[in-house]
This record gives C-alpha cells, sequence and structure tokens, in this order.
C-alpha cells in the first residue's frame, strides 16, 4: 500500500473523528446554551455539568433498531444518511487548521468544498422521497429549494474574494491575510485590493452558511411546527445519527470556511502573539462563530418560506453581484 493511499485513508478517519466529536459535544454546547438563553437546567445530571450526556446518546441511537417504514425505497433509505455525511467528510481532508495540518492541499481547494457541499442537498432529497411520507417529501423540496438559492450568493461572495487575492488554494488566501488582523478580508481599505464593501460580504456569507446548514431562523426544512420532524422523520437509529453528524460538521465547515476566507484563518490578530501555534487560533474563531450560530438560534423565530428564498432572490444574489462587479471594477482600475 502507497503512502500517499495510507496517508488519505488515515485522513480520513481523523476527520470522521473529528466530526463525531463535534456532533457531540457541539449539541452539549447548544443544549447548555439554549438553557442559558431561555433560563432553565440544561443537561446537568450525567458527569459534572452533564459532559456524559453526548455520549450516552450516542450509545442510545447504536443500540436502537433501524426501522424502514412500509413501501419505502429500501436502497435510496439507506444510502441518503450516508450521502448526507460524505461530503462533509471529505471537505475537511482539504481545509488547512494551520501552515502544517492539512490532510491534502489542493490548488482548487474552496471550488472542491462548493462541489461537496452542493451534492450533500441529494442526500435531503433521497431522504424525503424514498421515505414515502408527505412530510418528509414537502421538507426535502423545501430544503432543496433552500439551498439552491443560498448556494448562489456564497459562492459569487466567495469569488471576490478569489478576485482579491488571484487564488481558488485555501491556504494561499489565508497567507494573503498575513500581518495583523488589519490585513483581514473582513475590514476594508486596509489590504490589498479591498474594498469598502468587504464587511458586507462577509454578513453576506454568513448569513449563507446559516442557511446552508438549515440553522434557524432558515430551518425551514425542519420546520417542526409545520413538517413534524422534517426529511428525516422516518429515520430512527444510526440513521437519524448520521444526519445529525453531518448537520453539525457542516455547521463546523462553515464555520471553517468564513474564517479562511474572512478572518485570517490561523494568523494570530496580532503580530507578537505569533509564538502561540496558528491552530489555536484557527481553532479559537471557528468555535466564536459556532457560539454565534447557537446565539442566533435561540434568540431569533423562525422566518417563512417565501420570506426565506425572498432574502436570497431579491437582496442577496443583487447585493452579491453588485459587490463582485464593484471589486472587479477596482482591481482594474487600481
Amino acid at each position: 500500500m502507497s503512502t500517499t493511499l495510507i496517508n488519505v485513508i488515515a485522513a480520513v478517519i481523523i476527520a470522521i473523528a473529528f466530526a463525531a466529536l463535534n456532533a457531540a459535544y457541539l449539541v452539549w454546547c447548544e443544549r447548555r446554551g439554549a438553557a442559558r438563553i431561555q433560563r432553565r437546567p440544561g443537561p446537568n445530571i450525567n458527569g459534572p455539568f452533564g459532559l456524559f450526556q453526548p455520549p450516552l446518546d450516542g450509545v442510545k441511537l447504536m443500540a436502537k433498531q433501524l426501522l424502514i417504514p412500509g413501501g419505502a425505497d429500501k436502497l435510496l433509505f439507506m444510502t441518503a444518511p450516508v450521502l448526507a455525511m460524505f461530503p462533509a467528510i471529505m471537505s475537511f481532508v482539504t481545509i488547512p487548521f494551520s501552515e502544517v495540518i492539512v490532510a491534502r492541499n489542493m490548488n482548487i481547494g474552496l471550488i472542491m468544498i462548493f462541489a461537496f457541499a452542493s451534492s450533500g442537498s441529494m442526500a435531503l432529497l433521497f431522504a424525503g422521497w424514498s421515505s414515502r411520507n408527505k412530510y418528509a417529501m414537502m421538507s426535502a423540496v423545501r430544503s432543496v429549494s433552500q439551498c439552491v438559492a443560498y448556494e448562489i450568493p456564497m459562492l459569487i461572495t466567495a469569488m471576490t474574494v478569489v478576485f482579491i487575492t488571484g487564488s481558488l488554494d485555501l491556504m494561499e488566501i489565508v497567507r494573503s491575510q498575513s500581518g495583523s488582523f488589519l490585513n483581514w478580508n473582513v475590514f476594508p481599505l486596509f489590504g490589498e485590493g479591498h474594498n469598502i464593501l468587504m464587511p458586507f460580504s462577509f454578513l453576506i456569507f454568513f448569513t449563507c452558511t446559516l442557511a446552508e446548514t438549515n440553522r434557524a431562523p432558515f430551518d425551514l426544512g425542519e420546520a417542526e411546527s409545520e413538517l413534524v420532524a422534517g426529511f428525516h422523520i422516518e429515520y430512527g437509529s444510526m440513521g437519524f445519527g448520521l444526519f445529525f453528524m453531518a448537520e453539525y460538521a457542516n455547521i463546523v465547515i462553515g464555520a471553517c470556511l468564513t474564517t479562511i476566507l474572512f478572518l485570517g484563518g490561523w494568523y494570530a490578530p496580532f503580530p507578537f502573539l505569533n509564538f502561540i501555534p496558528g491552530v489555536f487560533w484557527f481553532l479559537l474563531k471557528i468555535y466564536i462563530l459556532i457560539a454565534t450560530f447557537i446565539w442566533i438560534r435561540w434568540t431569533f423565530p423562525r422566518t417563512t418560506i417565501y420570506g426565506l428564498l425572498n432574502l436570497s432572490w431579491k437582496i442577496l444574489i443583487p447585493l452579491s453581484l453588485f459587490n463582485l462587479l464593484f471589486t472587479a471594477g477596482l482591481l482594474k482600475v487600481f
């Protein structure tokens, strides 16, 4: 077995372990955060601060029997959870956590992540259609339309950063933001090629990340008050567990991509702090973003499906296109 193949297998195993660990304990963070925001007790019985609750929930899911509803398409029903998890795991392979911690750097790493993210919506469609449940099907249609609507402004905004840095390589995008925090792409005017609209680019990308990961207030695909439980209503056991892991893995990937494109990646905010390993700064930034995700979920009410789609097609897409043309004009002139 070649060394390259061994490295790829090891990277995939580490990515699965990292995704599973995040899925387990980000749920704990979310439940504790929700309890704090809503002034009620969170998980606090199993272990100190309820830290044993996530592994116990995992054991419970694995111990349950996976039931397939009558009339369902068995092949697609079994394939959908795996297909939901696969793009998330493969995206971790090309994400640079520091200058040296990256499984496989690619010069088109940004396009690779967007390609895998697009294929993830197929899992939702398979899950809804194969379940032979009208609520699951309605949820799948909503989720796919939402993904299509928000992938467009998200990709256009990412192309704005590509115009500025001149590369699709994630490591090169981070290196272009070296120095102090004023060189990060989120700040206008300071970095080379930046424009005054860069903070708006960050807000557009962050909003699209919330919508792409089906987070409140954009969780119309899982609107419990309208669609019972969403596209995975018929799933139990580890079928549901894989969808759950995929959701939180996608949240981490969205936070990683936001950090790489706008927040300087693994660079410290001040040069005198560079003695601290870059992976620390990278993880600190992504978990601050994830904490913001949790805060937004438990603070703002769910929007309507029409408001969700209108926000993308009528506001975010025109704004992102204008920002792209404005950036291209600045680069051409200056």
